[in-house]
């Protein structure tokens, strides 16, 4: 395992960050030496965290001209069409957590001046279609909410000097029923193809609260929800 003292650091104008498990070390490393890498485990492991930490790295660094963050907007049932409000009012709660990482990162006015000047864009996944993204640090999160086929169509979008990060919870998928995780597909897909890069994280990776490593591991111990406790089939109500 990764020694946590060896871990490279990523510096930002709010702070200096590095790797704080063994897990963590490798994931940036990973991010580092990698134009893919996917980092794959439960909630409060810092996946998007640190992904974006090194996205903020390279931007100072001027490796990369602009980020890219993206995640599918289709989460716990709901879909874009069936929720009040113009676009941006539908797309925000979606992106939210990203946003979070950049102002923890650089500060609210830093991000404001480099949405301004077109350095940082956040878009949900399906803006990506048809788009090439050159020289950029791109970022899918809450990846397991792809299907298989918006998965393959992320994952073609790179561009020449461009950096990608994908990450998400396989645990937490909530796609209709019968739908396979593009997620999943992907870890099974590209395992062995050279060049890309995969990290797993488990509960003792969590750097949260102490409490939710605890509900991580009760929940990794029990079984399987029972039929009538999980989510309706596709085309039921599900609230």
């Amino acid at each position: 395992p990764e020694d946590p003292s060896t871990s490279p650091v990523l510096h930002t104008r709010r702070a200096d960050l590095a790797g704080r498990t063994p897990n963590q070390v490798q994931y940036l490393r990973h991010i580092l030496s990698h134009d893919l890498s996917f980092g794959i485990g439960p909630a409060g492991t810092g996946k998007t965290f640190l992904a974006v930490a090194c996205a903020v790295d390279a931007l100072e660094r001027s490796q990369v001209q602009r980020i890219v963050l993206t995640r599918p907007a289709v989460e716990a049932g709901e879909r874009l069409g069936f929720l009040p409000g113009d676009l941006a009012q539908k797309v925000d709660p979606y992106l939210r957590p990203l946003y979070d990482a950049l102002y923890d990162l650089m500060g609210f006015d830093r991000v404001a001046k480099a949405f301004e000047r077109g350095q940082i864009e956040i878009a949900p996944l399906a803006f990506m279609r048809g788009r090439t993204l050159n020289h950029a640090f791109v970022i899918l999160d809450e990846a397991q909410n792809t299907t298989r086929e918006q998965m393959k169509m992320f994952l073609t979008r790179i561009g020449f000097g461009s950096k990608c990060v994908v990450d998400g919870d396989t645990s937490q998928v909530d796609l209709p029923r019968g739908v396979s995780s593009g997620l999943v597909e992907a870890t099974r897909i590209l395992a062995r193809v050279p060049g890309i890069a995969f990290t797993e994280f488990t509960a003792a990776d969590v750097v949260r609260h102490p409490l939710v490593a605890r509900i991580v591991e009760a929940y990794e111990r029990a079984p399987d929800a029972a039929p009538s406790a999980r989510a309706p089939a596709a085309g039921g109500d599900a609230r």
